[in-house]
């Protein structure tokens, strides 16, 4: 019998691409001064979590902040290509309205949802979130009975919390993806179960202790 696996799921944190709306994929855009800040917060709060491994998408803002968390559990650092975020082909680099202006079909084609279309040399969502299931599901049966963190993008785990929670990939998101918050998970051995969703307590404490010493 399978013992379940207590997976910790982060998104990176923040990056100038995310501060600015556009949109990233496969670039690998670094975290801002915003998203270390967040990745030492997300480290300090996971800190004695207890994880036996962290696991990271290869791209530098999840990279490093999965280093972050890393380091403050004492743990070594295991990247994977396959945890990246969705490639958008020639959408990357682009702001919503410049998609919009420039490649029209494809935005209305974005905003459906629509499972089996890709971007011009981008993935199509079945395709990527087949990719993210496939990698979530690899590492969390590699460690039966322990808990451990996995850092990877907003698209990643907007994938993992449908699958966990039975929602289809055409249905609008109603839940938040937001940078270096606390997701909690259960793999039991036949799929994932949402335990907890969209912490931001360490993130939110610390910026207004951060606020009342500037005021004081």
């Amino acid at each position: 019998m399978f013992e379940p696996t207590h997976v910790v799921a982060l998104r990176h944190g923040q990056t100038a691409y995310n501060a600015t709306q556009r949109i990233q994929g496969h670039l690998d855009v670094g975290l801002d001064d915003t998203g270390r800040w967040q990745a030492a917060r997300l480290a300090a709060a996971l800190a004695d979590a207890g994880l036996a491994a962290v696991h990271a998408s290869d791209l530098s803002r999840a990279r490093d902040t999965a280093a972050a968390v890393a380091a403050a559990c004492g743990l070594g650092l295991q990247t994977h290509a396959a945890l990246r975020e969705r490639h958008f082909g020639v959408l990357e680099g682009l702001s919503h309205a410049e998609i919009e202006e420039r490649f029209p079909d494809d935005a209305r084609r974005w905003r459906q949802r629509e499972p089996g279309f890709g971007p011009g040399g981008g993935e199509s969502l079945e395709t990527f979130s087949a990719r993210c299931l496939a990698a979530f599901t690899r590492l969390a049966r590699a460690h039966p009975g322990q808990t451990i963190a996995i850092v990877a993008h907003g698209g990643v785990l907007d994938c993992l919390y449908r699958a966990a929670s039975g929602i289809g990939l055409q249905a609008p998101r109603t839940w938040q993806l937001a940078n270096a918050a606390i997701n909690r998970l259960l793999y039991t051995g036949e799929g994932f179960r949402v335990v907890g969703w969209d912490d931001r307590r360490h993130l939110e404490d610390a910026a207004g202790s951060a606020a009342e010493e500037v005021s004081a």
